[in-house]
């Protein structure tokens, strides 16, 4: 008599919709009666064999905490968990990472428009009781969205090349110019902006109108993306075509190595407070966020999904994940919390 199917383990343990998971199992028996179904719901098989199964997560899952199960000749397994990203806003255009409103924990998003593209809304705030509220700045093309240590909005432009000072969440008024393709967009500890220009310039902007180049990396096909990790360097990510495209890690006096390399289109980065590196990525021809340990010990796929494009963390440590057109939130509060 049959056995049901044991899994042993899942690949990396949270996804969100239609993020690919592999599952190692013993004795699943692929024929006319198998499958996997997350959260009560079918999954679409990409990959089965007797010990090893790829399925991909479905995207009418409802519940943050799901159960994984294996279906094979008429028996099932015994459950198995995955957390599932909870959508929180759809209908958007992020194009790199959001940002969490350090006053009130509220989420901050884009509908940012091909380029040169006038939408009448652009910036939108996801209070923390689900509300969306349209802000009613008006940024073409927003890009790279950051708070300052006083908890100011600042956004680029990068259609004009500019960064704007979003003041009282209304008024957009120009910060600096003259900045090519605007699009990342970090501060460090001392409170230094800088703004990453998809041509191949960073720039360090010491105070309004102020712009110097801090260092040169080479052009990119998508946005820049920049974060400071906490050893006071920052970390940005250059998307190509390659399949072995690197983190890139430039010192404070604007030297640019390599931190780490093998993914494919790295976008989005953001640190956790115990130094932690996580990336949205192709890795090892996997689709998601991948963690670095600190050093660059040692890199997995964390999160499984496509299309994402950043991520950032809330205060309480949840992961916030953002897709083209969607942001999800995953509950993760043991990871730490975004680094300040």
């Amino acid at each position: 008599m049959n056995k049901p199917a044991e899994i042993l383990s899942i690949s990396p343990p949270y996804a969100i919709p239609g993020g690919e998971i592999a599952i190692e199992c013993a004795g699943f028996t692929a024929g006319r009666s198998h499958g996997c179904t997350v959260g009560g719901r079918p999954s679409r098989l990409v990959a089965a064999s007797s010990d090893r199964v790829l399925a991909v997560v479905p995207d009418d899952v409802e519940r943050d905490e799901a159960d994984l199960v294996l279906e094979s000749d008429g028996h099932a397994s015994d459950a198995f968990p995955i957390t599932v990203g909870e959508l929180l806003i759809d209908d958007m255009h992020i194009v790199a990472n959001p940002a969490i409103d350090p006053k009130d924990d509220s989420l901050i998003v884009t509908r940012s428009g091909s380029r040169g593209q006038t939408l009448p809304t652009t910036l939108f705030r996801l209070e923390a009781d689900g509300y969306v509220d349209e802000m009613p700045a008006q940024v073409i093309n927003p890009t790279g969205i950051a708070f300052d240590r006083e908890g100011t909005l600042f956004v680029t432009n990068r259609s004009d090349g500019w960064v704007v000072k979003i003041e009282r969440g209304e008024d957009a008024t120009t910060y600096a110019a003259g900045l090519g393709v605007a699009t990342g967009l970090a501060f460090d500890e001392a409170g230094t902006m800088y703004v990453g220009d998809r041509s191949g310039t960073i720039y360090r902007i010491p105070e309004p109108g102020f712009t110097e180049t801090f260092a040169v990396l080479e052009p990119s096909v998508a946005a820049y993306h920049m974060a400071f990790g906490p050893d006071g360097r920052l970390y940005v990510t250059a998307p190509a075509l390659a399949s072995h495209d690197a983190v890139h890690v430039i010192d404070p006096d604007g030297t640019v190595d390599k931190y780490y390399r093998g993914f494919g289109r790295p976008q989005g980065l953001a640190f956790d407070i115990d130094g932690n590196l996580y990336v949205a990525a192709s890795f090892r021809g996997r689709h998601g966020i991948v963690r670095i340990t600190p050093g660059a010990e040692s890199a997995e796929m964390f999160v499984a999904g496509r299309n994402i494009i950043g991520l950032c963390f809330t205060r309480a440590g949840d992961m916030v994940v953002a897709t083209g057109n969607a942001a999800y939130s995953l509950p993760l509060g043991i990871y730490g919390t975004l680094l300040e």
